[in-house]
């Protein structure tokens, strides 16, 4: 189903491209005028310094006026799904209309009938291969694992996984998340078993969870999710994200202090992900809204603003409508094209590798 999304880095990429006029379409007036009624948008897991998130955010409700109520930025892809489960029968506050969750997410969501189909107005734009043909979910954006590094405590960053080992990064390493229930960080395990199995897929989750059971009986992992306060604190000096979230934090702590991003040399993993819409949303009509939204000219550029690619990416710019400031401000072409994007096939047995066996192997409660 997904076994072409290596190549959807390359702008040369073959993909369905819909005409300039549907690309700019704008919802009907009845959805707008039906979400306006409903009033509200309940999202999860969206911290504003995620993907440009907080701007997206506010661009959103200034066009249509809506309240946006935002359960906890911090939940992964997991705790999204089980937000979902638990508020089957809740119309309240703690029910999300919305998910954005890792790709191997959206077909089990589907599976388990806890997100409903819905196709927006730029749908044909969407590549084939990052999106489910009934509409149940579609990919959004996407990014690679990066090392995100303070420089006031590492004075030669590491280029690679295998430097992580070395003992000058001893209490250093953090993963962006729990490896058993977050996205980032199964694929931060799995990008390191990448590496350590030299590229070989099938064998990277095993890989990864060896690699992190030496990084931790080193001394060098800290069980503790890496954001951007441990990172200037010192707590975690070193983050396994994916590459928007560290330029994103690089602009806001300006140089206070400064931070490295560095794409490693090898184990280089692309992740995408996906939109849905919950299959008990209080507000539907206010959830296809900011799909439409998203999935605008708008919506894709405010994405791409917080650094992260919008998956009409090669639409946009095939037509002219990325400002050059904004390509300026991406990292260099060739910091991608080793990029792997796993199919769903694989995203499925590693996630299950690393999530079932982190606990037995590993050993760190990360919180």
């Amino acid at each position: 189903m997904i076994s072409h999304m290596r190549r959807l880095l390359s702008l040369s990429t073959a993909m369905v491209v819909a005409s300039t006029a549907i690309a700019a379409a704008e919802p009907s007036a009845e959805l707008i005028a039906a979400a306006k009624a409903e009033g509200t948008l309940t999202t999860i897991a969206l911290p504003h310094d995620w993907c440009g998130y907080g701007g997206v955010i506010e661009g959103f409700k200034a066009k249509y006026g809506l309240t946006v109520n935002e359960l906890n930025p911090d939940a992964g892809s997991g705790d999204e799904i089980e937000a979902i489960k638990a508020n089957k029968d809740n119309k309240g506050d703690q029910a999300p209309d919305v998910i954005d969750v890792g790709l191997s997410f959206g077909p089990s969501a589907k599976t388990d009938k806890l997100i409903q189909p819905y196709k927006v107005e730029t749908w044909d734009t969407i590549p084939d291969t990052a999106k489910d043909a009934d509409g149940y979910w579609y990919g959004d954006y996407y990014g690679v694992m990066s090392f995100e590094v303070n420089k006031d405590l590492v004075k030669e960053s590491p280029k690679d996984w295998a430097d992580l080992l070395k003992p000058e990064f001893a209490n250093m390493v953090a993963l962006a998340g729990d490896p058993r229930t977050a996205n980032q960080a199964i694929s931060g395990v799995f990008a390191a078993g990448l590496s350590a199995a030299g590229g070989d897929v099938a064998k990277a989750g095993e890989a990864g969870l060896a690699f992190f059971k030496e990084l931790n009986s080193k001394g060098n992992f800290v069980p503790v999710i890496g954001k951007s306060a441990p990172l200037a604190q010192g707590t975690t000096p070193i983050i396994l994200r994916w590459d928007y979230n560290a330029l994103a934090d690089r602009d806001t702590l300006a140089g206070n202090p400064p931070v490295d991003v560095v794409v490693p040399a090898s184990g280089v993993v692309a992740g995408v992900y996906v939109q849905a819409i919950s299959a008990y949303a209080p507000h539907p009509n206010a959830a296809k809204l900011w799909m439409e939204y998203l999935y605008s000219d708008e919506g894709q550029l405010g994405w791409l603003k917080g650094y992260c690619h919008p998956i009409r990416f090669n639409d946009l710019a095939k037509n002219g409508k990325i400002p050059q400031d904004l390509l300026d401000k991406l990292p260099p072409a060739a910091a991608y094209e080793k990029a792997v994007f796993p199919t769903l096939e694989e995203q499925s047995a590693y996630k299950e590798a690393i999530t079932k066996g982190w606990d037995t192997v590993v050993g760190a409660n990360v919180q």
